[in-house]
């Protein structure tokens, strides 16, 4: 198969996916290769789709205007992504603490000053609540610290996304748009031109199957994140490290910690935050990629092969990746000489899901289908579709979400996953038909959110997830027991 363009991503790091959408919708041929990656290089499903308000306070006191246009790019990426994912992004009044009167003066004048520069792409207005009404709006927050008072808080408004449920649909889009997308593929090595000794292609292997192949392609862009590295190695053996992993901790703890719809932000902490081991339901480590120049252009390009590399992602959230998705499509067509049919048309392109949602769409679920669940006798029992469920699948299967209450309401696949949360059966069949699913691990851990929100819950539900995939993929009792001990691992 010859093709214009290769990207190699691993399936957990989402900036990149963005560029086989914006390849085929300005009709350029692509191949999107989609390698799983392990525990250890996975990311809990929900993510700040930040502006950076940091930057805007190093803009201000380093007279640094350098980071004030990041601000400016964050600020419109976060309205796009917000207006290109209505299901799955939303806005999030976050909440910050002020022991001191300066702090609340300066915190307040800070956000003003965000405000202004927000212009049109603000969300909502930021503003200060005092102490009494923080502690209402806010119940477990603290009235003293160390020989201090709470003098009230200041909240402003950010981007929150489902990012497992994002890049799935980045992925789903592409495909839609006329992307080869393969899943759980791994590009094992490069082909060369025996002549130039230029790169021309690559040799993927299905790591289901075992199976390699050769593809060809005018441009490769190597879209994987903290281990582009390893994929620089095998072009250039000898290529130097231009990338210092950073690992970052993070814990889940119960809703009764803050309330609903509001994040908490402390911006210096010091000794003393006391946190029940007992409370914590989930934790893991996440692998942030930093560059190791200091000053790092967003694209570099390589004189025997067309390596095209995007300054990646800074801490955890998301800053301006469809930005750096565009400037890396550009420079693909200027070197590898492609020639689009128009320009680039993804700023207005709604993900899969999307179009035509509405917010209220959750009660058409509630009141046109019903949960029917199989008992262990076998015994068919309908159930009602409560709002919180309908509410869960409309947010995150969007305009789809219909099709997954029918396999619920149809295939009698309406039993929650694990007690307390809203994840139905029904959505492991679902994503095993349209969405590539092809194991337990990819469902709990970049399907859902279950594995990052509550391990004991995901531990609970292993056996009736194995059994439910089993039945769609044809699985013999042996690999059923090899994916629950694999299962059990991760």
């Amino acid at each position: 198969m010859a093709l214009t363009t290769l990207i190699h991503i691993p399936l957990v790091f989402r900036p990149l996916s963005y560029l086989s959408t914006i390849f085929n919708l300005n009709k350029v041929k692509t191949y999107l290769v989609l390698y799983n990656q392990d525990i250890q290089r996975s990311r809990k499903g929900i993510s700040f789709i930040t502006t950076g308000v940091q930057y805007l306070d190093k803009a201000v006191f380093n007279l640094d205007y350098g980071q004030l246009k990041l601000v400016f790019c964050a600020l419109k990426e976060r309205k796009q992504v917000i207006e290109n994912a209505p299901h799955l992004c939303t806005a999030l009044p976050c909440m910050t603490p002020c022991f001191d009167w300066f702090e609340a003066v300066y915190f307040w004048m800070g956000l003003k000053l965000y405000d202004l520069v927000a212009g049109s792409r603000l969300l909502h207005l930021s503003r200060y609540y005092s102490a009494q009404e923080s502690v209402e709006l806010f119940p477990t927050l603290a009235r003293k610290g160390k020989d201090r008072t709470l003098k009230g808080t200041v909240v402003y408004y950010d981007g929150q996304m489902n990012d497992s449920r994002v890049n799935v649909g980045l992925a789903c889009t592409a495909a839609l748009a006329g992307a080869a997308v393969l899943n759980h593929a791994a590009v094992i090595s490069f082909l060369k031109d025996e002549g130039s000794n230029r790169i021309i292609g690559a040799h993927i292997q299905d790591n289901l199957t075992g199976k390699g192949f050769d593809t060809y392609a005018r441009v490769i862009v190597n879209a994987a994140g903290p281990f582009c590295d390893s994929v620089r190695k095998m072009a250039d053996n000898d290529a130097k490290p231009m990338i210092c992993p950073s690992s970052g901790v993070h814990i889940v703890l119960p809703d009764y910690y803050s309330p609903e719809g509001m994040g908490l932000i402390i911006p210096k902490t010091k000794d003393g935050l006391v946190v029940r081991h007992v409370d914590v339901l989930s934790a893991w480590s996440g692998i942030h990629p930093l560059a190791t120049l200091r000053a790092f252009p967003g694209i570099m390009l390589y004189a025997k092969i067309t390596l095209v590399l995007s300054q990646l992602l800074v801490e955890s959230g998301l800053h301006v990746e469809v930005s750096m998705a565009e400037d890396v499509v550009d420079t693909a067509i200027k070197s590898g000489k492609l020639s689009p049919t128009n320009k680039c048309l993804t700023y207005n392109l709604r993900l899969i899901g999307g179009d035509g949602y509405d917010p209220a769409s959750f009660t058409v679920l509630a009141q046109q289908y019903v949960c029917m669940k199989q008992s262990y006798s076998g015994k068919v029992v309908p159930g009602v579709m409560d709002t919180a469920t309908a509410k869960h699948l409309s947010h995150a299967y969007g305009t789809l979400a219909e099709r997954v209450a029918a396999i619920a309401q149809n295939e009698h696949l309406g039993k929650q996953l694990a007690h307390g949360y809203p994840f139905l059966e029904a959505e492991m069949v679902y994503c095993a038909r349209h969405e590539y699913c092809e194991s337990a691990v990819e469902f709990i851990a970049r399907r859902s959110q279950l594995a990052f929100l509550d391990t004991d819950a995901a531990g609970r539900a292993l056996s009736r997830i194995i059994q439910i995939l089993a039945a769609e993929h044809n699985w013999s009792k042996s690999r059923q027991k090899q994916k629950y001990k694999r299962l059990q691992n991760f």
